[in-house]
């Protein structure tokens, strides 16, 4: 009889097969005598969502709300399947006959093995016991394995997780729902997700944009002096000796000592010291500046985000890919920012395998100066949950990226830094004083470099640019200097800075400080809102929603935030608007950890939560609000359009404008754009009333209403001549040899529109979804290949992937290149190389076929897949296309190229290409 022992992940299952001894490996499991070993792959098993999403059926109407289900099912995540499978004919074999939960030592790790054993065996059980490691060290374990946990202490943990899990799914389930069906009474399909942590996320930056909103710039002044004395020159800042904060209300956080408001006193103070001599006040101390902690995933994602510019999601992809590919880090998804206190040996071997590397005179520095020593700043068991800080395993990596060769760099000399002594500086203030008003002066020297030795020249660099290293010239006893020059300087107030992934990381992991009462805000210090391995995906979920947008490494909160904040505030509905939640849920929660709270009583709370969050926003009701007016008047009566919760309404007529256009919302700044120039676009973010993604050109119709614009699949419909003479080309066609421009949704040859055509060189500006920039076209047609694209979606599949766009130099066709993969096992004798699909043509349904398709919902479009080739009707595609191959199309959505036996029916590029958009 066998122990079956489940680990998390592959890498803690090899390590207790290595600690424990004795194990032959076989697939993705280990054996021995007396156990068999294996692991999940993170979280294999979800809450199950009621039903399908579908629309036609109501079922995110108020008529199903809310959703409390008898029993909460499981569903296999699908991409981790196979490890599902293979955990549950383990769990079933006979020679099994209890298992070892080793899954890691916090409440996600007891619900994956829950779950997964749930699924399992469902009400049958087999003993269970314990594993609780905070520390990887072979000794660790074998220790851990001595003195296995009962399932019974277990117990009010697996409580607390389930709990955690089911209530969020209440909550964001049933908040989704009830927030949708509320914004859809009036017609349509508005998708409003909320969730305990998304949404107090999005809600502290509504707050923060609409204090930049509101913000009113006001100008002051500072003087600043240049000062002669013996030795040389100095510069320093007038400020005011007898300021104190709270003096001027008015002023608030704007209020500094330095900072003067009113000009005419500015150029007096200039007036008064200029040319004077005056005498100076110092004072010198020593500082010691000790190495940042070690990182965990969010202090990592900050400071990569801040140095490099990567997403928070982009940072995470890194760094599991150097854990589970490379070797080269420990376990990423973290929230400890120290070491287990027995590693004091590992970290030894781990600098000692640093030899012959770039980081060998810093590790070797270490051993030599015995820095490795107990230290609670660096080794804390008590500051160690589930996982432990990131550093290097010591394993040498080869052939890394340069995204992750960065990643690792700021890992490895973190942990190198942490060893060396503080640096030490020499700080000093000096306070020049001329005719009674005072000039302050400070000096940083560093003057032993201690763990900046490690970051050498880049972290003297950083320091300089942040005004750090300021070295006075010295001064002798008692010298009077003399004001050289007084210069007043103009500025003004500043509204607070836009959230970039960085600081929004840290606010996300200090909310807890945004809650009033002690007890629940205690209660959530240690977690903020989300988890670190959690919280890049929420802000990727919040742009996913168009809930936020990018603007270069700021994020900023879109039009639908606001209506969905303001919503929420009018309905009373707080609690998902604010942290308070998830710091009661942390309370409770650890209470039923401690064996203080039943389930029961947790859930049934939850539940009457749900129940009443549901009727307030069934019954809830407000007045339409006015958030503003636009700057563009009515195109109908000239009269002013304003803002409302779901319209933009003409003040003085009857001309109006939904907010929601197929489930995209419009921001002010695109309905400004529309009514003047009276088209805009392509826009992204549109979705067809089955549910699917499009793009598309907005116009203003003869009667001012907007509609959507797909392009022509035919060229011009009117036959009439098209003038590009105010455009500038952006290449040669290679079709045909002539000039290529911008026409609607598409890179056009000038000769493939107008009465005659001649050539029918047509390609998207969207490609599945994927936006081909004006400069992507431009070098397509100058070097035949554009950059590698990211944001291609399959149409079969709906997954991301990324391609380069190639031009076909015999055909002049844009295809597809796709990276070369990495090779597998070896083909069998015979077998076609898998290189051969190096490089596809693009898709071929042409933008107004593919958006009809999904815009307009319309008979004939549907059927378009029977037709005759949509190639031999369109400029968008070549007039043959190989069965099986896809060409590039205007509107970047697939169709497989039509049967050679279709039946041949209308065009379905005859019916009108613009669809009105309501």
């Amino acid at each position: 009889m066998k122990q079956l022992i489940i680990a998390e992940k592959p890498s803690v299952a090899q390590d207790i097969a290595k600690a424990l001894g004795g194990f032959t490996k076989t697939g993705d499991y280990f054996e021995s005598d007396d156990y068999v070993l294996s692991s999940a792959i993170g979280h294999l098993l979800e809450l199950a969502v009621p039903e399908e999403y579908d629309v036609k059926r109501g079922k995110w109407s108020f008529t199903h709300l809310p959703m409390i289900p008898p029993h909460f099912a499981l569903n296999p995540i699908e991409r981790t399947q196979e490890r599902l499978r293979l955990l549950t004919r383990l769990i079933k074999r006979k020679d099994v006959t209890g298992l070892v939960n080793a899954c890691d030592a916090g409440r996600e790790g007891e619900l994956i093995f829950r779950y997964v054993v749930q699924h399992a065996l469902g009400a049958k059980q087999k003993p269970v016991r314990r594993l609780w490691l905070q520390s990887m060290t072979a000794t660790a374990i074998r220790d851990g394995f001595a003195h296995l946990r009962t399932d019974q202490e277990m117990l009010p943990l697996a409580d607390a997780a389930r709990c955690r899990s089911e209530a969020d799914w209440l909550i964001g389930i049933n908040g989704t729902r009830a927030m949708t069906a509320f914004n859809s009474k009036e017609g349509g399909f508005y998708k409003t997700p909320v969730g305990r942590v998304q949404t107090p996320t999005l809600a502290i930056m509504v707050e923060r944009e609409s204090r930049i909103r509101a913000f009113v710039s006001r100008d002051y002044w500072e003087v600043e002096g240049e000062f002669q004395c013996v030795a040389g020159t100095y510069r320093g800042r007038w400020f005011d000796e007898k300021f104190k904060k709270a003096q001027d209300d008015q002023l608030g956080e704007h209020a500094r000592a330095e900072r003067v408001w009113d000009k005419a006193k500015a150029d007096a103070l200039r007036k008064k010291c200029l040319g004077q001599h005056g005498t100076v006040e110092e004072e010198s101390k020593p500082k010691t500046e000790a190495c940042p902690m070690l990182y965990d995933l969010t202090s990592l994602q900050r400071e990569a985000n801040g140095r490099f510019g990567f997403s928070a999601k982009n940072t995470l992809g890194l760094a599991q890919a150097l854990y589970e590919k490379h070797k080269a880090l420990t376990y990423p998804r973290t929230d400890s920012r120290h070491l287990p206190e027995d590693y004091i040996g590992t970290v030894k071997e781990t600098l000692a395998s640093m030899a012959g590397t770039p980081y060998a005179t810093f590790a070797g520095a270490i051993i030599k100066n015995g820095w490795v020593h107990p230290n609670k700043r660096i080794f804390n068991n008590a500051k160690v949950s589930d996982h432990f800080a990131i550093i290097p395993t010591g394993a040498a990596p080869k052939n890394l990226s340069e995204p992750e060769q960065k990643i690792y760099d700021l890992v490895t000399k973190r942990f190198l830094a942490i060893f060396y002594p503080s640096a030490e500086y020499n700080i000093t203030t000096r306070i020049t004083r001329i005719e009674q008003e005072a000039f302050k002066t400070e000096g940083k020297v560093l003057v032993t470099p201690g763990w900046l030795a490690v970051y050498g020249k880049e972290s003297q660099e950083t320091r300089e640019e942040a005004g750090e290293a300021v070295t006075l010239p010295p001064l002798e006893k008692n010298e009077r200097v003399w004001a050289k020059d007084v210069e007043v300087k103009a500025k003004a107030t500043q509204p607070p800075p836009r959230f970039t992934e960085a600081t929004l990381l840290t606010a996300m992991e200090g909310a807890g400080k945004l809650i009033e009462d002690e007890e629940l805000r205690e209660a959530m210090s240690e977690r903020g809102l989300g988890t670190p391995a959690t919280r890049a995906a929420t802000i990727e979920g919040l742009l996913a929603e168009e809930y936020l947008h990018r603007n270069g490494r700021e994020l900023q909160p879109t039009a639908k935030a606001f209506s969905l904040l303001f919503a929420l505030e009018q309905l009373k509905v707080d609690e998902i608007r604010s942290p308070e939640l998830t710091g009661e849920w942390e309370f409770k929660l650890k209470e039923m950890e401690q064996g203080r709270l039943g389930r029961d009583e947790f859930m049934n709370h939850i539940m009457d939560r749900t129940r009443e969050m549901v009727e307030r926003i069934k019954t809830g009701e407000f007045a339409d609000p006015d958030f503003g007016t636009l700057q563009t008047p009515c195109p109908r009566c000239g009269a002013k359009i304003h803002e409302g919760y779901k319209h933009f309404t003409c003040e003085n007529c009857d001309y109006k404008l939904w907010k929601v256009v197929a489930s995209r919302q419009w921001e002010t700044s695109e309905i400004d754009e529309l009514l003047s120039k009276r088209q805009i676009g392509p826009l992204q973010g549109f979705r067809s009333k089955m549910g699917r993604p499009f793009a598309a050109m907005i116009k203003l119709k003869d009667d001012h209403m907007p509609e959507f614009d797909f392009g022509q699949s035919d060229a011009d419909a009117d036959g009439e001549e098209v003038d590009f003479s105010t455009q500038e080309a952006l290449g040669t066609c290679p079709k045909c040899g002539a000039r290529v421009f911008e026409h609607g949704m598409a890179y056009v040859c000038e000769k493939a529109v107008g009465a005659v055509k001649n050539c029918d060189f047509r390609s998207g500006k969207i490609i599945l979804q994927q936006e081909v920039a004006r400069g992507d076209m431009q070098k397509l047609l100058a070097t035949g290949k554009t950059d590698l694209l990211k944001g291609f979606i399959s149409n079969k599949t709906r997954r991301k992937f990324s391609a380069y766009l190639v031009r076909d130099p015999a055909t002049g066709k844009v295809g597809f290149e796709f990276e070369p993969r990495n090779p597998k096992a070896a083909p069998k004798a015979g077998a076609k190389p898998a290189a051969a699909k190096a490089a596809e043509p693009a898709p071929a349904k042409s933008g107004a076929g593919a958006a009809k398709a999904d815009a307009a919902n319309e008979p004939v479009a549907k059927k378009a897949a029977a037709k005759k080739p949509v190639a031999k009707k369109t400029a968008s595609a070549t007039k043959k296309v190989p069965a099986g191959t896809q060409s590039a199309g205007a509107g970047g959505t697939a169709a497989k190229a039509a049967p050679k036996k279709a039946a041949a029916k209308k065009p379905a590029a005859k019916k009108p290409a613009a669809k009105k958009a309501e």
